[in-house]
């Protein structure tokens, strides 16, 4: 069933996500890690003082705990019962408003925005172009935008692609689950399967071998509370889209950004661009 522009199955089960893993058990430099991973191209520097932003689909508020303190005002937004999380988790910021709501239901005033982000968001909506040109015209012209979304892996060899196409019917049996099999089942594929390749990946690494080739070596370094979020987060989700870099520059154009710039290592893809004056 597709209301406005959510899935809501995919919202349900993000709801049902982010209320197993409210990230507190996650130390807080791995969590620090990975912001910094996403946010590696973000202006900061090119932002007003006193900025006021969006989190646009902010989840647990895991990001949002580092943005807060650099900025005025921070907007969260987010259909799903995970905004509850977000508010537990974010009670020490006086900075935040919380909103239930969709990329393209969010009660924020278009124009206004300083800057804004949309972090995995995007590959789970129905239609990704109309969620981008929902975030544009919140923005003030020339204010950044910075997006992650699934990578089609057009930088990976064939095999690569195929490993992912074996899982992806591994995802489509899964997300039909009830949560309670969901749970277990995403934890196993994280022991057998994610835990063991991303150690392996990082023993070859300190034999000084490259491990970029290797499926899952961005784990390596991350502990097994990561590697369950993210095979739930992945392997859960009723829906699960994939852009290339070239199709989602061209949908951050239409949406009216410009000066769109990636980040050319791993998460795969994030971009930032500028709405246009």
């Amino acid at each position: 069933m597709i209301a406005e522009n959510i899935h809501l199955p995919t919202v349900k089960s993000f709801g049902e996500e982010w209320e197993a893993f409210t990230q507190e058990e996650l130390s807080e430099t791995e969590l620090k890690e990975v912001f910094e991973q996403y946010f590696k191209i973000f202006p900061w520097e090119k932002l007003p003082a006193n900025a006021v932003g969006f989190d646009m689909g902010c989840g647990t508020g895991r990001w949002a705990k580092f943005v807060a303190p650099r900025v005025g005002t921070l907007h969260l937004v987010e259909p799903s019962s995970a905004l509850e999380v977000a508010k537990r988790a974010l009670s020490p910021f006086g900075n935040c408003e919380f909103h239930k709501a969709s990329l393209d239901t969010a009660p924020l005033d278009d124009n206004s925005m300083d800057f804004g982000y949309c972090l995995g968001v995007l590959h789970y909506v129905p239609d990704a172009q109309k969620g981008l040109t929902a975030c544009a015209t919140k923005l003030k012209p020339g204010a950044p935008l910075l997006v992650y979304v699934y990578y089609a892996f057009e930088n990976r060899p064939l095999w690569f692609r195929f490993i992912w196409k074996m899982s992806d019917l591994v995802r489509r049996v899964i997300s039909h689950l009830p949560f309670f099999a969901k749970y277990w089942s995403t934890q196993l594929i994280a022991a057998l399967v994610y835990f063991p390749v991303a150690k392996l990946s990082l023993l070859l690494e300190k034999l000084g071998v490259s491990v970029e080739w290797v499926p899952l070596s961005a784990y390596r370094k991350h502990s097994f509370y990561t590697m369950h979020t993210d095979a739930f987060d992945r392997f859960a989700s009723p829906i699960e889209k994939r852009y290339t870099a070239q199709q989602l520059s061209a949908m951050m154009e239409q949406a009216g950004f410009e000066r769109i710039r990636f980040n050319n290592s791993t998460p795969y893809w994030c971009a930032v661009g500028y709405r246009k004056k």
